[in-house]
């Protein structure tokens, strides 16, 4: 379809319809952008510009084919989507003021994000919190628990609406009533994991979820290092908490350090695979993060103020306190890493049953894990 509609001959689009199309057409990034808008004076006009003038602003002909012929049906998949609901869903452009500014730094900007929920959050100071899709719950609790406490100090929270560290993170800073931001690797439509659709509700009420795909985008495998770029751009620096050897979040890392943000990273146990993407990055410069201070002491001259927070819970709780003194040994012999019941039984000299039982105890509880392979972790206390 070479336009979407005709008058007297003559194509006439919006100028919504105008970035969809331009937003569409391959090559044609926010910089390629900046000289076709500069010799054209808008989308509408560079969409009706005659060839000449569009290789004069250095656009190919597979650039130009598609904008003579723009695929009509994604374009009337996002007006629809604007139109449901147009206070909460949004087209930011690139000439927009209120398209992020740190996300104009990076040297693949999206020519527009599509977008549910707030704009003005998106240039809010932002720390990247990443990691496993399948984390041991003491990564789970650092992701939280991190995310709420520079949450509250001004940080809005930025990540990738995945399972695992993502979600943690986005749920830590909902905790403690602040905004978060999702980005996603889909159109807004397509929430991915399914498993998470309240969470970007929740996400969407108070902060935004974003995304450069057209609603009706399915997830593909290469949609995820182009949506990471975007984490990474939009934030001030990203902090990794449990990732592999092949994780994705290393991805994110190795962006944020190509567009000049401070990359953290939180060390775990030599013998968590998990840890080994963080171990690898830190000894290749990301800083080691032993607390939330190591993170505000890097970021401090970019905050709009000087944080401040209550400090993380310490101390024994209610539960722990009322225990006798095989639960609390049993508790000590667990330490800070993923251990089998067996290995538990060996360092309190109590039979596996014994172990197993109590084990299920505390757990009811809230005071131990389980986790995969059969390993329990001790649970640390929420926010």
């Amino acid at each position: 379809m070479p336009a979407l509609y005709f008058m007297s001959g003559t194509p006439v689009m919006t100028e919504t319809e105008a970035w969809l199309t331009l937003a569409q057409a391959p090559g044609l990034n926010a910089r390629r952008l900046d000289g076709l808008l500069a010799c054209t004076g808008g989308a509408a006009a560079a969409c009706r510009a005659p060839d000449t003038v569009l290789r004069s602003a250095n656009l190919d002909q597979p650039t130009i084919r598609r904008l003579r012929e723009p695929d009509a049906a994604m374009i009337r998949r996002a007006t629809d989507w604007l139109g449901n609901d147009p206070e909460r869903n949004r087209l930011v452009t690139w000439p927009d003021p209120g398209y992020p500014p740190r996300l104009r730094e990076i040297a693949d900007p999206p020519a527009v994000l599509f977008l549910t929920g707030t704009t003005a959050v998106l240039s809010d100071p932002q720390l990247a919190i990443v990691g496993s899709r399948n984390p041991s719950a003491g990564g789970r609790d650092n992701a939280f628990q991190f995310a709420a406490y520079l949450a509250r100090c001004g940080l809005t929270i930025t990540s990738g609406l995945a399972l695992g560290i993502d979600a943690e993170a986005h749920r830590g800073a909902l905790s403690v009533s602040m905004p978060t931001i999702g980005v996603l690797g889909t159109g807004l439509d397509i929430i991915y994991p399914s498993d998470n659709e309240q969470l970007a509700t929740e996400i969407a009420a108070s902060g935004a979820i974003v995304s450069e795909f057209f609603p009706g985008t399915p997830p593909r495998r290469d949609h995820f290092p182009r949506r990471n770029r975007i984490i990474s751009g939009l934030a001030n620096g990203v902090l990794v908490v449990e990732a592999g050897l092949r994780s994705g979040s290393l991805i994110t890392a190795r962006l944020a350090g190509e567009q000049g943000r401070e990359v953290f990273a939180i060390p775990g146990s030599i013998h968590n695979p998990m840890a080994r993407g963080c171990h690898r990055i830190i000894r290749e410069g990301a800083k080691l993060v032993e607390s939330v201070d190591d993170v505000l002491t890097e970021l401090a001259g970019q905050l709009k103020e000087t944080p401040v927070a209550a400090p993380l819970p310490t101390g024994t709780s209610t539960a722990s306190a009322s225990l006798d003194d095989d639960y609390h040994n049993l508790l000590d012999a667990c330490g800070m890493d993923p251990v089998t019941i067996d290995l538990l039984a060996e360092r309190t000299k109590l039979t596996a049953a014994e172990v197993s039982s109590m084990l299920l105890i505390l757990e009811l509880q809230g005071l131990v894990e389980a986790g995969p392979g059969g390993r329990y972790t001790r649970a640390s206390k929420r926010i």
